[in-house]
């Protein structure tokens, strides 16, 4: 089972198990419980098998919706990936900020940035994979975290971007040591990117807000890029 649905599944035993322990006092029939627990169960196991997490992990989506503070870090998250993809030429082709949203597209998970992978296939087809061609996806890859950290000083998000990097790592037979050592300076990387770019990051997540198209989130960043270069580079100088 994915581990949404797991985690799912936990705390609708946790909370039968209550409903068994206060249904006497409650005039609750020990049955009802039972019979919840048997379709809940049943539903987790047909969604793991048969729709691989996805009603998990839309029925968790919808709960987080409710949240502000939950929207936010998303918006920030995403806008983390594809502000950190423009600046370093990897092209934004999609992106969603909801499980719902993903699920109308035909994607898995709770959402997120497309990439083009054109580079990274060409180079595959060659038998060769550049160091700089990794840094720049693994810093993408990254960039999510780095964005929530920003703010909020660590991340919820971003698990799928840390298997991308260890999948890689076990693709390319480098040990899992080196792979660890990579996210820690990919996060860095993408941290300073949008350290440096403060305005453009904060437009384009007013952008995503607007559910604007990947053109249009282009248009909203370009006019900030070179006011956040000089104002880093007087920065610097001040320093």
């Amino acid at each position: 089972m994915s581990q949404t649905t797991l985690n799912l599944v936990a705390i609708t035993i946790f909370t039968l198990v209550m409903a068994s322990l206060l249904g006497p006092l409650l005039h609750l029939s020990p049955a009802v419980p039972a019979i919840a627990a048997f379709m809940i169960l049943g539903v987790a196991t047909l969604d793991t098998l048969s729709w691989q997490g996805q009603a998990g992990t839309l029925l968790v989506d919808w709960v987080a919706r409710f949240s502000p503070t939950h929207r936010d870090r998303v918006l920030r998250h995403e806008a983390g990936h594809f502000l950190v993809a423009h600046l370093l030429n990897i092209p934004v082709t999609g992106y969603t900020l909801s499980a719902w949203e993903s699920f109308r597209q035909g994607q898995p998970g709770l959402g997120g940035v497309s990439f083009s992978t054109t580079e990274l296939d060409a180079e595959l087809q060659q038998g060769k994979l550049s160091s700089q061609l990794i840094d720049r996806y693994c810093t993408v890859w990254m960039a999510g975290i780095a964005a929530e950290t920003l703010v909020y000083g660590a991340a919820e998000g971003g698990s799928d971007d840390r298997q991308k990097i260890r999948l890689l790592w076990h693709q390319l037979r480098r040990s899992a040591g080196e792979g660890v050592l990579k996210e820690r300076w990919a996060t860095l990387q993408a941290k300073h990117l949008l350290e440096t770019h403060q305005t453009a990051f904060e437009a384009l997540i007013a952008a995503l807000e607007q559910k604007l198209s990947v053109e249009d989130c282009r248009l909203a960043i370009e006019p900030h890029l070179a006011t956040d270069r000089v104002a880093a580079n007087l920065a610097g100088s001040a320093d």
